[in-house]
């Protein structure tokens, strides 16, 4: 009971710390900007003539790609920087507990950011009869996107008390990740490798650690364990380094 009152007590301590600041705000509004730009004049969500979200959730992984790092970065690294860390560390919270607080607030934050989306959704629904079961599931699969991105972000936040080279650093291996299974850079590859069983082997395990494949699949309404899976996976991952990262700095 004590697990559940610490980690709740941290989640209000940083979701209020975000909407205190103006970062919270001017990140929501450049996200609802930025996504209904990229869906109904990049996309040509209504030249399509489809009722469908596909052109909306097409560019969620290439905008959280920058806008979950800079929402990211501030976790451990102003910690760290403003010395209030070894403040949190001496409350009566373990260092799982303030993880775990610091990841679902920052995670809940992201889950605003997309309701605030609904509009699209409205529009869509105006414009035709779409198929309620693969909207669900884009939207779900949109917001473990972003955990995913997040965890990402956390984990080199903690490895840093320099913010800049926090968002840096998270770009750059969300970019990775992000690519390794972009189909036009692994079709690419594949055909590169062609004639190298052993580096086409190397390729496909590589690029079944993307982001891409196993998003796509959600968005289009398939539901299959092994991408649930995927992302909880990544997310405990980055959690669990992130608590290494931190024990070691907490020991030294």
């Amino acid at each position: 009971m004590d697990c559940l009152h610490n980690t709740k007590a941290i989640i209000k301590r940083e979701l209020k710390s975000y909407f205190e600041s103006p970062i919270a705000y001017v990140f929501l509004v450049v996200f609802l900007m930025l996504t209904a730009f990229l869906t109904f004049m990049v996309g040509r969500y209504y030249e399509n003539g489809q009722a469908d979200l596909r052109a909306f959730f097409w560019w969620h992984p290439w905008v959280y790609l920058i806008l979950v790092p800079a929402a990211a970065m501030r976790l451990w690294a102003e910690e760290r920087r403003s010395g209030t860390i070894e403040l949190l560390l001496t409350l009566p919270v373990t260092l799982s507990q303030a993880i775990l607080g610091k990841f679902l607030a920052a995670w809940t934050f992201l889950a605003i950011a997309l309701v605030l989306t609904f509009p699209v959704i409205l529009t869509t629904y105006y414009l035709g009869s779409p198929d309620s079961g693969v909207i669900l599931c884009g939207y779900i699969g949109s917001f473990f996107l972003a955990g995913t991105y997040l965890s990402v972000g956390m984990l080199t936040s903690a490895m840093t008390r320099n913010q800049v080279i926090s968002f840096v650093v998270s770009v750059l291996a969300c970019l990775f990740l992000l690519l390794a299974g972009w189909p036009p850079v692994t079709d690419f590859l594949v055909r590169a490798a062609q004639d190298s069983p052993a580096l086409q082997w190397i390729l496909q395990a590589v690029s079944s650690l993307s982001f891409m494949p196993h998003f796509e699949n959600i968005q289009r309404g398939v539901v299959a364990v092994r991408d649930w899976v995927y992302f909880i996976s990544i997310m405990a991952f980055m959690l669990f380094a992130t608590h290494l990262v931190l024990e070691n700095r907490k020991a030294s």
